[in-house]
């Protein structure tokens, strides 16, 4: 399975602040945005990964990200010229993704189990279809609102309704099989001229290859998409983790749980680190 990291919007909704810089690379607390969805990838057990960026930002990323090898993964870049929805990646990624599955992740989207379940497995696992999560909120009108059987099956899909049918929306983490590239060539611009992700969920409802997978309630998703949501983000990761005494998207913990890279090599990211309290965390992995 592929994975990609939707990183090129241009957050006018935080100007000034995304001004001068990318905003998947404000700071979310301790560490980048972009590594919150990049240890989402690798938790999911995806080692192959294209982040989508904005034109002229290639420098920058490849800076703070490299090539991943690092972590122990390959991480290419892909510049989205045009913003045109959040499913035009999959097409700007099509020779990346070359028929395989693939696994999208919007780059200001949170997400944190202090269980360490990890349900995005269970999704990777889903070949014959799509998998979306279902997370819980007590408002969905102002979201995408998934409705869904006892058996994960999804039953219908609305954007910002009225009377919604259910409590669940679909957060931006999506699991697709091969035919996702195929699905969104035919999909139509909407009135805003973008290709929705909500189209191609659609059509994969239609199909009867739509599955929820409901998020549990120790799970927490936030969209640092506005000024007030990056401080909440920031408020939350930092009060987690000094409760608990772990860190939410440590891409190197990730990467060692995974056995991509060794507890050593851990250690000597965080001996260069080591005027940080991030730095520090990592030499005690």
């Amino acid at each position: 399975m592929k994975g990609l990291i939707l990183a090129a919007g241009k957050g006018t909704r935080l100007y000034p602040m995304t001004k001068p810089v990318c905003k998947p690379l404000l700071p979310v607390y301790d560490k980048p945005l972009i590594y919150y969805p990049l240890s989402v990838l690798i938790q999911a057990g995806i080692s192959d990964i294209m982040v989508i960026i904005p034109d002229g930002e290639e420098e920058t990323f490849e800076r703070l990200l490299g090539d991943g090898s690092a972590w122990g993964v390959h991480i290419s870049y892909a510049v989205q010229k045009v913003p045109r929805g959040i499913a035009d990646a999959f097409l700007v990624a099509e020779e990346f993704i070359r028929g395989e599955s693939v696994c999208l992740v919007l780059g200001d989207n949170i997400f944190y189990d202090e269980t360490k379940k990890y349900q995005y497995m269970q999704a990777a696992d889903n070949n014959d279809g799509a998998t979306v999560f279902g997370y819980h909120v007590e408002d969905p009108r102002a979201f995408g609102v998934v409705e869904f059987d006892e058996n994960g099956n999804a039953i219908s899909i609305e954007e910002k309704p009225r009377f919604p049918k259910s409590n669940y929306i679909i957060p931006g983490l999506y699991f697709y099989n091969n035919e996702v590239v195929d699905i969104v060539k035919n999909l139509k611009p909407s009135a805003r001229g973008e290709l929705e992700i909500t189209d191609v969920n659609l059509e994969y409802l239609r199909r009867g290859k739509l599955k929820v997978i409901p998020l549990e309630d120790s799970f927490v998703w936030l969209d640092a998409g506005t000024a007030d949501s990056l401080l909440e983000a920031a408020n939350c990761v930092r009060e987690v983790q000094e409760r608990t005494g772990r860190y939410i998207a440590c891409v190197e913990e990730a990467a060692c749980d995974k056995g991509l890279i060794q507890p050593e090599q851990a250690h000597e990211i965080g001996r260069q680190l080591g005027q940080t309290l991030y730095g520090q965390y990592l030499q005690c992995l």
